[in-house]
């Protein structure tokens, strides 16, 4: 006879390692900021915490954002009006860059919306946003993600974004969102005969886009022979290298980077990982990669393990975003690739990247828990 003692049920709970290792790395990240912006702070606005304030509202604002989308029914991103909303607004936000008085120019890109002292960056937004719609999207019907009309309101969905980030412009993140969006029609069943009549053209457009600008042409040159024009082009990526071969296997010591003292541009942002690595040497940035790599293990674990079809994609375009950018910034960092301006997630300054990101591991940590909730559900239904 069945027993009739109640059973006492947890309540499912998802990979607790998400939540932790984002705060973790965003924690870092508030520190790793204070070490490299202190001097640029305070002899350009008087207070060697002006970045470190700011960034400890987005890492504050960052938190509660996660632990929402956690709790959220992340379902609810699959209906219609909601995955058109995801991609139109980020669309009319990425419009809105380019109107005089809404736009903000720094360094010759106008990649932000400013009113008054709010900035947003609306190519943060869009990321995430394309991997909404493209996983509620492919999720409908898998079957018409074999055909090439079945694929197009993905490719037309993604090039907008594209398009509208390319003009501020924005060759960092037109890649990463033009890698996403190959990954994520892949991974949505696509054919390799489509897959590769997408993918070769867009090699041949990197090159037409890098002509196209005197400015890229200069960097591409630089990341050749940086040599060539120290004080020029190379100068970003000689002092990034000065700063990794300064710090050797174990670093200069927290705090105790000399690249930082105005030798560097962007040091809290695009390069701070030259930082980190000439404070903390090589050891400090195996295994800041190695908690980076661990967190997107999570996410491809909760990939593996989703409960339907949405959710692997909806996982995977997450993971996708955070994995991409990552490994970007450190191949820029270290010369590998020519010089472009892209932050390293949870950890370089700037608030949209930071709060966006920590939301979208909420979502990630909401699948996972959907996933074990049903798992739990099934292993009660054998046990009875």
């Amino acid at each position: 006879m069945p027993s009739t003692k109640k059973s006492k049920w947890n309540k499912p709970k998802g990979d607790i390692y998400i939540l932790l290792v984002t705060a973790l790395l965003s924690g870092f990240g508030v520190l790793a900021i204070y070490s490299a912006s202190s001097y640029v702070a305070k002899t350009q606005y008087g207070d060697e915490w002006y970045f470190v304030k700011k960034q400890l509202i987005g890492f504050v604002l960052g938190l509660v954002a996660m632990f929402f989308c956690a709790k959220f029914d992340y379902s609810k991103l699959k209906g219609k009006k909601v995955r058109w909303a995801a991609w139109i607004l980020p669309v009319v936000l990425l419009a809105l860059v380019f109107v005089p008085g809404i736009g903000k120019t720094n360094y010759g890109a106008t990649r932000w919306i400013g009113i008054g002292s709010f900035t947003l960056q609306p190519s943060e937004l869009a990321k995430y946003g394309f991997v909404i719609f493209a996983a509620a999207y492919m999720s409908d019907d898998m079957g018409r993600m074999r055909t090439f009309s079945g694929i197009l309101p993905v490719l037309f969905a993604g090039g907008a974004i594209c398009v509208l980030i390319i003009l501020e412009p924005n060759m960092s993140v037109t890649m990463c969102v033009g890698l996403l969006m190959l990954a994520m029609l892949f991974l949505g069943g696509m054919k390799i005969k489509y897959f590769m009549m997408i993918f070769i053209p867009a090699l041949l457009v990197v090159p037409l886009m890098i002509l196209a600008e005197p400015y890229r042409i200069s960097r591409l040159s630089a990341f050749l022979d940086p040599w060539e024009n120290p004080r020029g082009e190379g100068y970003q990526l000689i002092q990034s290298l000065y700063a990794l071969g300064n710090g050797g296997w174990f670093g200069t010591g927290l705090f105790n980077s000399r690249q930082k003292y105005r030798f560097l541009p962007f040091a809290e942002s695009d390069f701070i990982l030259s930082i980190i690595g000439e404070e903390l040497g090589f050891v400090g940035i195996f295994i800041l990669f190695s908690v980076s790599a661990f967190l997107i293990y999570r996410g491809i674990r909760t990939a593996y393990r989703a409960q339907d079809f949405f959710s692997f994609l909806l996982a995977s375009g997450i993971t996708l975003v955070y994995g991409i950018q990552t490994v970007i910034n450190a191949l820029v960092v270290s010369g590998s690739i020519p010089p472009t301006g892209l932050p390293l997630p949870l950890i370089s300054s700037g608030n949209t990247s930071l709060i966006i990101t920590m939301a979208s591991m909420g979502i990630l940590y909401a699948v996972s828990a959907a996933s074990e909730g049903k798992g739990d559900t099934k292993k009660r239904k054998n046990s009875i």
